[in-house]
């Protein structure tokens, strides 16, 4: 199970932080989600699984519930193996099976193959990643560097800003494209890396929030009403594995 830590040279979140964090929940509980940024710059538009990667990368699967074509090669594929599939599976056996986190030689057609590699090459055609070649003694090895960092800080402010300036301390009332990528974020050990910018009091506002978000019981989540049912099913299934 994947957890949020605090950088080691932290202490604990002093009175005065406690305080201006409460102050800036308490401004921001009217805020309406609606507010919230649509997620994608007018110029590129990127999927979930290309953020999620974007923000991994130094300077898991999306499950729909329409298996209508998206355009988007990876979630056609995964749309095509779900709709095929006899008896239904869950959310867990499909994140594991999509992802190769279980080997099962009887539902091998299901695993989608280089995954990682397919979403960098769609980064870099987009022309946020490029692609080199570096050399490690013995072999060569394809890497992407970021050359597009505007919209990485993009996307690295509009998670900052979700737990800070537009908290609003309920679930529900996110926007339900950012919430989903908290989610993601934090499921895939990268969620230190849209925070580590920060000071260090509102480094620790934004990750006690996000711990306490993400902490929440997927079952009771998921049931509230206006819930998006899928992206607490995908963080239950990660709290399991």
């Amino acid at each position: 199970m994947t957890t949020l830590t605090h950088r080691t040279r932290r202490t604990e979140v002093g009175k005065n932080s406690e305080k201006k964090g409460e102050s800036e929940e308490d401004t921001s509980q009217d805020r309406s989600p609606d507010s919230e940024d649509s997620g994608d710059s007018k110029d590129i538009r990127l999927t979930l699984m290309e953020e999620v990667l974007l923000l991994g990368l130094k300077d898991k699967e999306v499950l729909l519930k329409s298996d209508s074509p998206t355009g988007d090669v990876l979630l056609d594929e995964t749309l095509k193996h779900i709709k095929a599939t006899e008896p239904t599976e869950t959310v867990q056996t499909w994140i594991e099976l999509l992802t190769g986190e279980t080997w099962n030689p009887f539902k091998l057609q299901y695993q989608l193959r280089n995954v990682r590699e397919r979403i960098a090459k769609n980064l870099v055609e987009k022309g946020i990643l490029t692609t080199e070649k570096q050399n490690f003694l013995l072999f060569d090895m394809t890497t992407h560097p970021v050359t597009n960092t505007t919209e990485k800080q993009r996307l690295v402010k509009k998670l900052q800003d979700s737990v800070l300036e537009r908290w609003v301390n309920d679930p529900q009332r996110m926007d339900k494209r950012t919430l989903a990528l908290l989610v993601l974020a934090h499921s895939s050990d990268v969620l230190e890396n849209v925070f580590s910018s920060l000071t260090d009091e509102k480094y620790d506002v934004a990750m006690n929030r996000a711990k306490d978000l993400v902490e929440l019981d997927p079952e009771i989540e998921g049931t509230k009403h206006s819930a998006t049912e899928m992206i607490w099913a995908v963080l239950a299934a990660f709290n399991k594995s």
